[in-house]
Order: structure tokens, then C-alpha cells, then sequence
């Protein structure tokens, strides 16, 4: 490695350390990793790093089922498949096999009415399916509501979904006893994966924040 590069790097690293806790900022990297497809020693590191945070086997699958209908599910899939050869490989714990009720027949959705209503008016079967995705996560209880909501802030600051999708994930993160100046945070954080990304959803949260 080129050792300036590796000096920026560590100066970007200390510069957003401050305002987030290290399993938040974890669970962050571990979606850059499977937003931007980087499968390889960035995500094998970032695991590493997880498990000697305390942050489980079982607690990282249900961040990649979780974060499947925003990232997608084929690059959820390559991450999930990656993940015990990464365990094996470094001798880490095993998960327990702790999951959740799925609930794909049930009815319903955790998704905010008023945004379930607007879905359906735009179009009803697309509607269901988004009911079907956050019914299938509703019983999931291993990462908060906090960090659940953080890490689908970062899909919209990595895909660039800044309007009605950020909109909804800054809400659930508020409701859930984030403050704005976290939520803000969490943007600062995913610019060390593209500063004009992060650059434009920070202005698209502030609008949110300060209407």
C-alpha cells in the first residue's frame, strides 16, 4: 500500500470517528460493502472488525436480510454466501442460528400509512410487494430500530435515493430517538465512500430536517 494513501485513509478514518458509536459506523461499512460490491478484503475486515466489536454471527445476517429489498437481493446474496467463508477462514464464532417469523402469507406492513397510501396510489401490486418486504422484516430483533433506520439511510446516500425513500428512513430514525445531528452523521460517515454522494444527500436531509 502506498504509504500516503494510507495516511489519508487513516486521517479520513479519526476525522469520523467522533460522532457515531463504533458498532453504528460497523454496520454502516458492512452495507457500503454490499451496496458498492467490495466483497473482498474490505468486507472480510470489516467482519473481523464486528466480531471483535461484540457484534455476532447471527446480528450480521440479519443486517444482510434486513438491508436485501433496499441493496437488492442478489447483492445481499453474494455478501451472505461470502460471509462464513470469512468466519471460517479467521476462526470466528459461529452464528446460533438465531432468526425471526418471516410472515410472507400475513397481511399488513409496519410501513407508515400515509406512505402505503401514496405507494398504492401509484400502483397497487408494487404496493403489496412493499408490504410483503416489510412485513418479512417486521419480527426481526437483533439490530435496533436506531440502527436498522441508519443503515437504510446509507442505501439512499449510496444509491442516491434522496427523495420520498430518505424522507421515510429520517423519519423512522427520529421516532426512534435519533437526533438530527446523528442523522446527520450518519451521512457524514458514508461520504468516506463518495464525497459527492455524501455531499448530496446532506443537502437533501437538511432539507428534510429544516424545512
Amino acid at each position: 500500500m502506498d504509504a500516503i494513501f494510507e495516511e489519508m485513509s487513516a486521517a479520513t478514518d479519526a476525522a469520523l470517528e467522533r460522532d457515531l458509536p463504533a458498532r453504528e459506523r460497523l454496520l454502516i461499512d458492512l452495507v457500503a460493502d454490499v451496496c458498492l460490491g467490495t466483497l473482498g478484503e474490505p468486507y472480510a475486515l470489516h467482519v473481523r472488525t464486528a466480531a471483535a466489536h461484540g457484534i455476532s454471527g447471527d446480528e450480521l445476517r440479519e443486517l444482510l436480510r434486513f438491508i436485501a429489498y433496499d441493496s437488492g437481493y442478489q447483492a445481499a446474496a453474494l455478501a451472505m454466501t461470502r460471509l462464513p467463508e470469512i468466519e471460517k477462514a479467521y476462526g470466528l464464532p459461529a452464528p446460533a442460528g438465531i432468526g425471526h417469523e418471516v410472515d410472507a402469507a400475513g397481511t399488513g406492513s409496519p410501513i407508515p400509512q400515509q406512505v402505503r397510501e401514496e405507494v398504492r396510489a401509484l400502483d397497487e401490486p408494487f404496493a403489496a410487494y412493499m408490504d410483503l418486504q416489510s412485513r418479512m422484516r417486521a419480527g426481526m430483533s437483533q439490530l435496533s430500530v436506531r440502527e436498522r433506520a441508519f443503515c437504510t439511510i446509507a442505501v439512499d446516500v449510496l444509491y442516491q435515493t434522496l427523495t420520498v425513500s430518505l424522507r421515510t428512513h429520517v423519519g423512522r430514525a427520529l421516532s426512534a430517538g435519533a437526533r438530527p445531528g446523528e442523522v446527520a452523521a450518519v451521512v457524514r460517515y458514508v461520504a468516506k465512500y463518495g464525497m459527492t454522494r455524501g455531499w448530496a444527500a446532506m443537502i437533501a436531509v437538511k432539507e428534510i430536517l429544516e424545512p
